[in-house]
């Protein structure tokens, strides 16, 4: 039995109480969420927010399941060679996308070589090495190497399948901003900043949605949302403040969802600029900050301290001991590396992303100025915000920033891999431009081996090198706390942090 299955349970249940009853076909629903997606192409798309969004509208070769398992989904069934360099996958057939074009060999083919040039194109590169169409419904890849996390990588919804007539109308560095995918649900419009909506697709291989429409409406205020949601105004909500979450669930006509979530938060250095470049001060600021106390003070328990970069759901995950709350060790080390009383630095972080993003920020700005670190805070709408952190290190001019990652495919090398990588240094996703050649050669290796323990003993080592290095401010890992109206019924609370509306329907 899987090791997933009480978090996956637990998704059913919340997603499926209410399928017993009689679908009601029709209506709207309205799903408020924190940030606006900084993409709807594939190929741009670094969030879960666009994801949440674009997994409605564009599906993957595979999927990952409400148990947290990798299942078919444009894909019927799959091999590997006996040498693990080749797999050949085989297409479900009579899908078609939104625009008429029939989904088939070549359209994957179009997709997954247009992905070389992705921000996440590390899921699939360098190891895929030809993209082969046999005939039209079989695809195979050959691979230069073994390649573990493969099938975990081909369900992460930035591979996602869009038509290859959309692809081919695309102007050279034209984005695509309305995609074109198999889903259940179509594009139908995107007011920046405001909300997106999608329509039901008729003609879905599937099980036709219920619903006519959804939107999801970008609402970046914790109690904005919560407002919206207890007059009615919207269905759904994610991130409820965790304080107010009783008086909500007290509240007829409402519901409190909790599932758990594979997201670490962090605060992420600037490892290339100095005095961040001196493991001292980085570990002294993990040592000036009560993990403990902002996990159940302002988290409300919906989580836990950081133990190690990746969470404990993770493939590869590997305890360790987290830094103790010790300002007056964090003082020593600062003393010992120069850092003056008073020292004055940046700290990014966003609003209305992860559970009360702003108000652990300004938590943390009041540790650090207690072993004499002034840090500013400064907050950015979320597009500008992931815009500012892209930049490549010579342009970089922040000093720390706040970031989560969310490890979608519950495999270590997603969650180490583009994130201390030196190759995915910014713009891709190693934002905090961490270099470590032991890590480096750790995190390679455990791409590339089969064996599950093997594996597991190559990411306890780097975990090891990782936390000693102390290259983030490691915080803590996240809960998903959502809240929904009764009249609701079929939403999937996912651990993948999506609200799913492919069959749920409105009462009443």
């Amino acid at each position: 039995m899987s090791r997933y299955v009480s978090v996956g349970i637990l998704c059913v249940l919340v997603g499926l109480w209410g399928w017993a009853q009689v679908p009601k076909p029709g209506g709207e629903l309205v799903i408020a969420f924190g940030t606006d997606p900084e993409s709807l192409d594939p190929n741009k798309m670094t969030s879960a927010p666009a994801a949440m969004v674009f997994t409605h509208i564009a599906e993957t070769l595979l999927t990952i399941t409400e148990e947290l398992e990798i299942a078919p989904l444009l894909v019927e069934s799959w091999e590997f060679s006996e040498d693990g360099l080749v797999l050949t996958l085989h297409l479900r057939k009579g899908v078609v996308f939104h625009d008429g074009t029939p989904f088939n060999a070549e359209a994957v083919k179009v997709n997954l070589e247009r992905f070389r040039r992705a921000i996440f194109a590390f899921l699939l590169y360098p190891r895929i090495q030809k993209v082969e169409v046999v005939d039209e419904y079989t695809v195979r890849l050959a691979l230069d190497r073994p390649f573990a996390p493969l099938l975990a990588h081909l369900s992460h919804d930035f591979v996602g399948i869009v038509s290859p007539k959309q692809i081919a109308e695309l102007a050279e560095g034209q984005e695509i901003m309305a995609p074109v995918g198999t889903g259940p649900f179509k594009f139908d419009k995107w007011v920046r900043g405001e909300y997106v909506r999608i329509v039901r697709n008729d003609h879905y291989w599937g099980a036709k949605p219920h619903l006519d429409a959804v939107v999801f409406k970008v609402v970046p205020s914790d109690a904005t949302r919560l407002v919206l949601l207890e007059t009615g105004q919207v269905h759904a909500i994610m991130r409820v403040p965790p304080l107010d979450a009783p008086r909500v669930a007290a509240t007829p006509g409402l519901e409190i969802v909790k599932v758990p979530s594979v997201r670490t938060i962090y605060i992420g250095f600037h490892n290339q600029r100095a005095p961040w470049t001196d493991v001292r001060v980085r570990q002294a600021l993990n040592y000036a900050v009560d993990k403990e106390a902002i996990v159940a003070e302002i988290l409300g328990g919906a989580g836990g301290v950081s133990d190690a970069p990746i969470m404990p759901l993770i493939f590869g995950y590997a305890q360790q001991n987290p830094y103790p709350y010790d300002p007056e060790r964090a003082r020593m080390l600062l003393d010992q590396a120069g850092i003056p009383r008073g020292f004055k630095c940046t700290l990014y972080h966003p609003t209305g992303r992860y559970m009360m993003d702003a108000a652990i920020a300004e938590a943390v700005q009041a540790y650090l100025r207690d072993v004499g670190i002034e840090a500013e805070l400064i907050t950015m709408e979320w597009a500008a915000y992931l815009a500012f952190l892209r930049k490549p290190v010579e342009e970089a001019t922040f000093d720390m920033f706040m970031l989560g990652w969310g490890c979608v495919t519950l495999d270590a090398d997603y969650g180490l891999f583009p994130l201390f990588h030196t190759s995915e240094w910014a713009p891709r996703s190693n934002r905090s431009f961490y270099s470590n050649p032991v890590v480096d050669a750790l995190l390679e290796r455990g791409r590339v081996t089969p064996d599950p323990k093997s594996r597991k003993a190559i990411y306890a080592e780097a975990i090891r090198v990782l936390w000693e290095d102390a290259g983030w401010l490691f915080l803590h890992y996240e809960a998903q706390i959502n809240a929904q109206s009764t009249k609701v019924k079929g939403l999937i609370h996912h651990p993948r942090e999506y609200i799913l509306a492919y069959r749920a329907w409105l009462e009443g």
